[in-house]
């Protein structure tokens, strides 16, 4: 029987710039089926936990210009299981405001909180994990995150660096360090003492919300105020006038890398955050030439290593000579950029913001 004090809570607001011009402002990474699937990420992030906590408990938080996507893509969910920020405030607000309701509703509340864009290809392991982890906070005053096994020295991810064991896979967490250089991740994975901050934490509801008291208390005095609101229709009125005014801080920077009861349970169940296109193109199928292609045909000729990716899945591509590029056409805007220098991505951006206003994002 599934746990009824069990919750989850998919983080569903941000932008996924680094895969523009496929992922847009109005249309982000996670409503999009990348993989060809026929789920989204975000679906896919509501499906895979179903098994462990029950389907009334799963709670998305999203910005509310996403509402309708939210809507048409779980329409199964409550009014209630569905809260909408009126402004991008990052990951520590957004955790507090989730937190805070279903307090309010459970005391008895334990949580995992997950973002809506990361891919598990090892689902089991990924339950088995999941179910340590809760079992663990809810018989201890823990915060726990899920720290990833590296396979590479990626420079893109923060590092977890575990302390002694507690209980199975889960350690006390010695530091954290955010996007090391190279030269640093290269040390990191050669020790086999750091592990990836996945970005999944888990915790009961009343030790992030005390936690939140301790180190972040700007951000918890205004979820503070709304104290007797939350579950109740005043909830949503008292969340637009306040929600905008709470400083934009992540829960890393606000808790995790403050507080004295941080765990972290160490994990190898399949994981990528699907951040870039590079990540994508990682973890697609590759043909004979090593390209890969989403939704589109492709004739190539000379070209190996590179990703195609077209938002008509009438078109046809053809080119020739060209090794390891992002060629993604999203109708109105045509992307062809070197897989190495993709981090240069979140510029073109800017740079399109500034020459074109939002026509283009």
């Amino acid at each position: 029987m599934v746990n009824p004090h069990r919750y989850c809570v998919i983080m569903c607001g941000g932008i996924g710039s680094r895969f523009w011009p496929y992922s847009r402002s109005l249309r982000p990474k996670q409503f999009i089926d990348f993989l060809g699937t026929g789920r989204s990420l975000l679906q896919m992030s509501y499906d895979r936990i179903l098994d462990i906590v029950p389907r009334e408990n799963i709670i998305i938080i999203t910005n509310e210009q996403y509402a309708v996507l939210v809507r048409e893509q779980l329409p199964e969910l409550a009014a209630d299981q569905v809260l909408l920020e009126p402004a991008r405030r990052n990951t520590a607000p957004c955790i507090a405001w989730a937190a805070c309701h279903i307090a309010a509703r459970d005391p008895e509340a334990s949580i995992i909180v997950t973002p809506s864009d990361h891919l598990i290809t090892r689902e089991k392991l990924f339950l088995d994990s999941v179910t340590e982890g809760f079992a663990f906070v809810e018989e201890n005053d823990a915060l726990l995150t899920l720290g990833i096994k590296p396979t590479r020295p990626e420079t893109g991810y923060g590092y977890i660096q575990v302390g002694p064991v507690v209980a199975g896979d889960i350690h006390k967490v010695k530091t954290f360090t955010e996007k090391p250089r190279l030269e640093l991740a290269e040390v990191f994975v050669e020790s086999g003492e750091f592990f990836w901050n996945s970005g999944i934490f888990l915790w009961k509801a009343s030790t992030i919300i005390s936690a939140l008291k301790e180190c972040a208390p700007d951000v918890a005095n205004t979820f503070e105020r709304g104290a007797g609101l939350y579950g109740t229709p005043a909830e949503a009125e008292f969340i637009r006038e306040n929600f905008p005014g709470c400083m934009s801080i992540s829960i890393d920077f606000a808790v995790m890398e403050k507080a004295r009861n941080v765990y972290v349970e160490c994990v190898n169940f399949g994981w990528s955050d699907l951040g870039t296109w590079s990540t994508l193109y990682d973890n697609s199928p590759k043909n004979r030439d090593g390209n890969v292609t989403q939704n589109c045909s492709v004739l190539a000729y000379n070209s190996t290593g590179n990703m195609f990716a077209v938002n008509d899945g009438g078109k046809l591509v053809v080119v020739d000579g060209l090794k390891d590029y992002i060629i993604a056409d999203a109708g109105d805007v045509l992307l062809i950029c070197p897989l190495a220098e993709e981090q240069r991505i979140k510029q073109m951006v800017n740079d399109a913001k500034l020459a074109h206003g939002d026509k283009y994002l």
